[in-house]
């Protein structure tokens, strides 16, 4: 909220008439005073200007939220316009319950039966709107414009790097193990393919073979292999 500040006028010196009178007459502060009211003027309408823009700055949206949590680091946000299209999430209706809140949640989108849910619902839509935005982020990773967010991850490694010594920092690529949800340690959020797609259609990242090899030796004697 923005508060209207009090504008004093003009300071005014009183003089009186012959018949007694009071007459106002300039001071000698007036034009001062107007400088400063004008000042004051400015100043509120700069100061409402970055309010307006501080309100404006401060929505943030779902996507930019949960990929903004600690731990969900490997995460790029992924484009309204690919999650409004339906054929980009062929299939997933029946992977995720409460699907329609979920998706409305994810987009920002307000149901109209959100009310009726109970409080044990709404935490369901909840861990189901993570899940959905985890299977539609393996989908669209595989895009031109996915792998381009992906790229600029993989540059700041984000993914981390390789421990190993004679990797020499090799910055690393998520992978997933299955492409269905919630089956073990599945990586469903980055599927199967991501890492190896990735690498042909970026060919020049391809890292390069080791230079050393490490040959395990026990007292300075290389270990015999029947």
């Amino acid at each position: 909220m923005i508060r209207d500040q009090d504008r004093s006028p003009p300071l005014v010196a009183k003089g009186k008439n012959k018949s007694g009178n009071s007459l106002p007459m300039p001071s000698t502060s007036s034009k001062k005073s107007k400088k400063i009211v004008s000042e004051a003027e400015e100043s509120d309408t700069s100061s409402e200007e970055s309010n307006v823009s501080g309100s404006e700055g401060d929505y943030v949206s779902w996507i930019s939220w949960f990929c903004n949590l600690k731990g969900h680091e490997f995460f790029c946000e992924v484009d309204d316009d690919y999650i409004q299209d339906d054929f980009n999430l062929c299939g997933l209706s029946s992977q995720v319950p409460y699907y329609d809140y979920a998706l409305d949640l994810i987009l920002d989108v307000e149901s109209s039966n959100g009310d009726k849910l109970t409080d044990e619902q709404n935490g369901t839509v909840e861990s189901a709107s993570e899940m959905l935005y985890g299977l539609i982020h393996a989908r669209y990773i595989l895009t031109s414009k996915g792998m381009s967010a992906m790229l600029e991850k993989y540059k700041n490694h984000d993914f981390g790097t390789c421990p190993r010594a004679y990797c020499c920092e090799q910055p690393c690529l998520p992978v997933g193990q299955s492409d269905i949800a919630r089956s073990t340690i599945d990586g469903a959020y980055f599927g199967t393919t991501f890492p190896h797609l990735f690498l042909m259609t970026y060919g020049h990242l391809m890292p390069q073979p080791a230079s050393h090899n490490y040959v395990p030796r026990v007292f300075g004697f290389k270990v015999h292999k029947p």
